[in-house]
């Protein structure tokens, strides 16, 4: 077999609406004592709606696979891909790299994609926590791997830029599964190739 088979993955349905969020904005803003008839000012209520509507919206892609013909059983692995989100409870961003890995069983995927698989499930309000375990989850369950693994390395604005102001701060999550959870010796090489002391 040497036809690649695709999946579509689409954004999430379009239920929004940019003059409603432009309106929100402005009333958020107002009460919070931001004067908006400065000429500097007077567009960001606008230009804040179509900020979230950017970070909550996934480009479309085609999940391509193609068949392991040469058996190839060893970890391929992507790592310091950039990763932005935005943390759900404070609505702040939290930006980083993620590394994936993943030993193949019947089929490969095409490197860029795991990449997109990640910023499909960045693009919404989220926890690192929840990110890490559904790329991972997602990847193990499309592509049949003999295991899979996903590191999030981000620093979050929600704890640097209010609160404990906790400047250089980065917050690491993984999610393991299959080999790359059960065998040590698998764990660690995927640890060591991340760059992720385990």
């Amino acid at each position: 077999m040497t036809s690649n088979a695709t999946l579509h993955i689409l954004p999430p349905a379009a239920g929004r609406n940019l003059a409603a969020a432009e309106d929100a904005a402005a009333a958020f803003l107002e009460a919070l004592g931001v004067d908006l008839s400065s000429e500097s000012l007077r567009e960001t209520p606008r230009r804040m709606a179509h900020g979230y509507a950017e970070l909550f919206t996934p480009r479309a892609f085609d999940l391509t696979t193609f068949p392991n013909d040469e058996n190839y059983d060893e970890l391929v692995l992507i790592r310091n891909v950039p990763l932005r989100s935005v943390c759900e409870h404070h609505l702040l961003p939290f930006v980083g790299t993620v590394h994936i890995g993943y030993l193949p069983g019947e089929r490969i995927i095409g490197l860029s994609k795991l990449a997109r698989v990640a910023e499909h499930f960045a693009c919404r309000p989220q926890l690192q926590e929840r990110l890490t375990k559904q790329i991972a989850d997602w990847l193990d369950e499309q592509l049949r791997p003999r295991g899979v693994g996903v590191v999030i390395e981000a620093e979050h604005s929600c704890m640097t830029l209010r609160g404990v102001q906790s400047l250089g701060s980065a917050t690491v999550t993984s999610t393991l599964l299959g080999a790359l959870r059960e065998d040590p010796r698998s764990r660690q090489e995927f640890f060591s190739l991340a760059g992720v002391d385990s």
